[in-house]
């Protein structure tokens, strides 16, 4: 176990055991035995996660001699919906035992759910490096036509079998890459949010995920080989992005707009060439957009903000309801962007007060943007190599319909982003119309016709 990782777990409130290395599965039953001791287990399997890991995990648990049995999802393709959360809830109700779960994203959050609705924990066996979630607090579900983040404590212990991992479908790594990537821009927004004093950054989540952030993601060429130190190295990560959300307890420290591009997409059914798209693919286009919005962002001289104009445009609570409204009209719910404004919602003063610090603190501040936000063509190049999403089209989206998500992503929770900054500082339609206009880097005249 690396030193970060002994930190990590003395900073997580739910996980105590977190073992990562080559052919480890044989740990398993131990581990298990050590948390639950007594219990029963039942393994939540899907027909590839059986194939890769769940067999021998379930001949190893039986061969130490705990009550074992299984759960195969009965879906060949599902993702995180309600229905399947009844369906776990009811083999944790029908067995009394204690959940394993052998897979990827989908089956882990169906697991942290479920056990904490029976008032216990579960041990999680990750088969892909795809998403931070493993270790994350809270598990993201479509209830009722919504992406929601439901509040769960992450699993007791997860055992990381690296071979496992990397024989993952390459696009699964390439999706875990870009959704560690998603950090870099989202950890500027709460630079912002914490200047504003609406979600102050938590040292303890900040250091253990940012400091080594850049070293997670110099491994592009490796992850893209399937080199296993590389694909450790990126599981580890996402891991550290996991305990960073347990530290703060939230997903403050891993997800910002860019996750809101991919939620705008999960609520509305999105598909591409007849399938949903993976998380980390639809993160990828959400945290090249944020990219490119700070490239534009940074070229604003602060310093000589008219304050006072802004404060005197700034809308009165029931025009932002109203915009609200308008937008979210037709949406699956049309009340959200109401109750997110609801919440980060400044008055004239306020605004004056958030304003009057970014001004007076620009150069430091935009100094500071710059060292964390990569370049929009640096993490397209990054990405490109790992095989994840580098244009919209690649995930069926053209650059118009990408334009229209933006309105929705400054709306869609109530965590201070960087549009709300845009929108205070009255350049809110100037930034969007830099990203999205000539030569800008989804200009919409590149579209395909």
């Amino acid at each position: 176990m690396t030193p970060r990782i002994e930190n990590a777990l003395r900073n997580a409130t739910d996980t105590k055991v977190f073992e990562l290395g080559e052919n480890i599965l044989d740990r398993v039953p131990a581990v298990f035995s050590s948390l639950f001791p007594g219990r029963d287990a039942v393994l939540i399997v899907d027909c590839n996660t059986w194939r890769v890991a769940g067999e021998k995990v379930f001949a190893l648990m039986r061969g130490a001699g705990i009550p074992t049995t299984v759960f195969h999802i009965p879906d060949e393709h599902f993702h995180a919906e309600w229905k399947y959360i009844e369906m776990v809830d009811k083999v944790l109700d029908d067995t009394g035992a204690v959940a394993v779960s052998v897979g990827s994203g989908v089956i882990n959050d169906l697991c942290k759910l479920c056990s904490y609705h029976h008032g216990q924990s579960y041990l999680s066996v990750p088969t892909a490096a795809s998403v931070d979630g493993y270790s994350s607090f809270g598990a993201s579900i479509s209830y009722k036509g919504l992406k929601q983040t439901f509040e769960c404590p992450a699993p007791v212990a997860i055992v990381a079998d690296v071979e496992v991992i990397a024989t993952a479908p390459a696009k699964m790594t390439a999706a875990g890459y870009a959704d560690l990537a998603a950090k870099n821009p989202c950890g500027a927004e709460w630079m912002i949010a914490d200047l504003f004093g609406t979600e102050p950054i938590i040292p303890e989540a900040w250091h253990m995920l940012q400091d080594v952030l850049d070293e997670m993601l110099a491994s592009a060429e490796g992850v893209a080989k399937g080199d296993l130190k590389a694909i450790s190295l990126l599981f580890e990560g996402l891991t550290l992005s996991g305990f960073a959300m347990q530290a703060a307890r939230s997903s403050r420290p891993a997800s910002c707009t860019d996750h809101l591009f991919s939620h705008y997409l999960d609520m509305t059914g999105h598909t591409y060439k007849g399938e949903l798209q993976s998380h980390g693919f639809q993160v990828a286009i959400g945290t090249l957009t944020m990219c490119a919005f700070f490239d534009e962002f940074l070229k604003f001289d602060l310093t000589k903000l008219d304050v006072d104009k802004c404060v005197a445009a700034w809308p009165s609570l029931e025009e932002e309801h109203a915009r609200a409204r308008k937008i979210f009209e037709d949406f699956v719910d049309p009340e959200l962007g109401v109750r997110s404004i609801d919440v980060k919602y400044a008055d004239k003063e306020g605004v004056r007060e958030q304003l009057t610090k970014v001004r007076d603190q620009w150069p430091e501040l935009r100094e500071k943007y710059r060292r964390q936000v990569y370049p929009f063509e640096k993490m397209q190049r990054l990405f490109r190599i790992v095989g994840a999403p580098a244009d919209p089209s690649d995930i069926g989206l053209t650059r118009a319909q990408l334009l229209a998500i933006v309105p929705y992503t400054q709306l869609m929770r109530h965590r201070i982003n960087l549009l709300d900054l845009a929108k205070r500082a009255g350049i809110y339609d100037e930034l969007v119309g830099m990203v999205f206009g000539k030569g800008g880097a989804w200009d919409l005249s590149l579209d395909a016709s």
